[in-house]
């Protein structure tokens, strides 16, 4: 099909695309193997570590290496069986029981049972971990107690046993409720909660002592239960994937090798690519959004986060919420995704995505224009005793990450600063894991964020702003706030939904964050590649993936096409799909009556 107008801009990028792919190794002769598949993520994970990953960046790297009892379908986030064949519940919801699979191995063939959930549930739990999920677990019976009551030496004044996690034998685990936890599901297909091997950890603290989590993320001395094995790692370039021969559905796994490159720069992710060097990448510079709505490889979809900004509440003047409600309200929402971001986010003044299921968010207070916004925003700072014929507001620094498209987010909010308030904004641009470390810290005055919600409910955004979260980031505390998030874990329907909002409009008055805008995906997928879907929690399982054949190729084009026609849509133009024409399918998609032999029936994820 023809290059529409506006396309060559982009392909026009190509030759600066081709010396960026030298440069990272993915030309043929530099390689020592050709990996089935290639995605660019957002730079170099913070850590390989289940339990200490958090971000998006650690999600997709921890999806490759490890599983939960429970995983999610990839197009519907329905739970799927993982570790666990099935479970059941009690018939008042407060007993849980999870059946593993007989058989179930670690990568270096020890057999995985219920005594590895139980150690990494501890590990979970016990503060000396610092676990940013440990949360999760906390409507366990004694749960709460075991990570929060510590005797003077910061170790739990309670024995393990006391919690309601036990495996009864080597394929069966228990878990007992202080309360219902409807969500329970959502939970424990998060990668916080899978399996650790109890028998590898112990030989690394006989053999290095403090130090064995250091040695633990090697890949030689990485032992996991996911779709895949860490073969090699090379810091600010590569994670080198291997197909685990002793994953449980090894069959149905397609890539026998993916590499997952850290990058940080759209430029280079988008150049990666556009030239093949790439077949996913999530992000791109912001002026090319329009340009690339018209192309088959670009689908967003509304996504459960929000992009934000945090505030140190410990740092003056931003100790004080009237300061902080300022700076909130005088941000054009509306302006930044219109005229910056312009990949179809939407201005928010809540926290919780609209999209939330079963949710309506309670929305900072705002006027129907932004200069109304702004007039207000100079009151509440006169109130404060700053402004003209008062004390100067001291410059603010503004720091954020160099990946994504953090920078001319931040230059717009701080020309709007500067104009509106008369306050100076520095701007501070630093490494991923420096920008986290700071954060935890709390070394900044104002820091760029986002929340992408680990699992499909409400509560897991606002629990972040815990006043014992490690999430929370802002020096923030309040016990009411604590107490509504309590109470809604407790009960449900539109009682629970009234409890999330009062939290909700809890949290916007006292205005530790600015909520900018929500999410959309900004995926770049080549599309040829099979088992990708879409989804609210923009979370993608490299277990499902797989190459289409031409056929089947022209067949989904075809069907997409035939959609758009009947939705009065104009249609997508088709773009360069890279792949073996013959497709790469896993073993199960090429026994009798698999989706190879029946290309108008879709095989469900884990059906055989």
């Amino acid at each position: 099909m023809p290059a529409r107008p506006g396309t060559a801009a982009i392909l026009g990028l190509s030759a600066l695309g081709l010396a960026l792919a030298a440069s990272f190794g993915l030309s043929g002769s530099a390689r020592r193997r050709a990996p089935d598949f290639v995605l660019v993520n957002e730079g170099e994970p913070s850590s390989l570590d289940p339990q200490q990953g958090t971000g998006v960046v650690e999600g997709r790297v921890l999806r490759f290496l490890y599983e939960g009892l429970v995983v999610r379908d990839p197009k519907t986030l329905a739970p799927l069986p993982g570790v666990a064949e099935r479970w059941e519940t009690s018939a008042d919801g407060l007993r849980w029981t999870f059946h593993l699979r007989a058989g179930a191995a670690w990568s270096d063939g020890e057999p995985l049972t219920a005594r590895d959930v139980v150690l990494s549930w501890k590990r979970l739990l016990d503060p000396r971990t610092a676990a940013p999920y440990a949360a999760f677990l906390y409507g366990v019976r004694g749960a709460r107690a075991f990570a929060t009551e510590l005797d003077s030496a910061g170790k739990p004044l309670h024995a393990f046993d006391t919690v309601g996690v036990r495996a009864r034998d080597d394929v069966t685990l228990e878990v007992e409720f202080e309360h219902k936890v409807a969500h329970f599901l959502d939970l424990v297909a998060h990668y916080a909660l899978a399996p650790l091997p109890e028998h590898q950890l112990a030989k690394l603290q006989r053999e290095h002592g403090d130090r064995w989590e250091l040695a633990w993320c090697r890949p030689e001395n990485l032992v996991v239960n996911g779709p895949f094995v860490l073969s090699e790692r090379r810091i600010r370039d590569r994670l080198s994937f291997t197909k685990n021969a002793r994953y449980w559905a090894a069959d149905e796994v397609a890539f026998r090798a993916v590499d997952v490159l850290g990058v940080e720069h759209p430029n280079t992710m988008l150049n990666l690519y556009l030239t093949g060097g790439a077949g996913w990448t999530g992000n791109f510079p912001l002026l090319l959004a329009p340009e690339l709505f018209a192309r088959e490889d670009f689908s967003p979809g509304p996504q459960l986060g929000t992009a934000f900004y945090r505030f140190n509440v410990t740092r003056p003047p931003l100790d004080d919420a009237r300061v902080r409600r300022a700076l909130a309200l005088c941000v054009d929402r509306r302006a930044l995704v219109e005229r910056v971001t312009r990949a179809g986010e939407v201005a928010q003044w809540s926290f919780v995505p609209a999209c939330a299921l079963a949710y309506e968010p309670t929305e900072l207070a705002h006027a129907a224009s932004f200069a109304e916004d702004a007039a207000r925003a100079r009151a509440l700072l006169a109130d404060a005793g700053y402004g003209p014929g008062l004390k100067p507001l001291p410059p603010i620094e503004l720091a954020f990450n160099v990946q994504s498209n953090n920078q001319s987010v931040a230059e717009v909010i701080a020309d709007g600063w500067r104009r509106e308030l008369g306050v100076e904004t520095h701007l501070a641009s630093l490494e991923w894991k420096i920008f986290l470390d700071a954060q935890r810290a709390l070394d900044y005055a104002v820091s760029k964020s986002s929340w992408v919600a680990d699992h499909p409910d409400p509560i897991g955004m606002l629990e972040i702003f815990r006043a014992a979260s490690p999430n929370n980031r802002t020096g923030w505390k309040d016990a009411e706030y604590d107490a509504l998030l309590d109470q809604a874990e407790r009960a449900s329907g539109p009682e629970r939904a009234e409890l999330l909002r009062a939290a909700e409009a809890r949290l916007l008055d006292a205005a530790p964050i600015v909520p900018l805008y929500g999410y959309v995906t900004k995926n770049l997928v080549n599309p040829r590649l099979g088992g990708f879907f879409e989804n609210p929690l923009d979370e993608h399982a490299p277990r499902f993936w797989y190459w289409k054949s031409d056929a089947e190729l022209a067949r989904d084009r075809e069907r997409d096409a035939a959609a758009r026609a009947a939705r009065g849509l104009a249609q997508r133009e088709h773009v360069a799909a890279p792949g073996d024409p013959l497709g790469l399918y896993s073993e199960a998609d090429r026994e009798p009556g698999s989706r190879i032999e029946r290309p108008d029936a879709v095989r469900a994820p884990g059906e055989r």
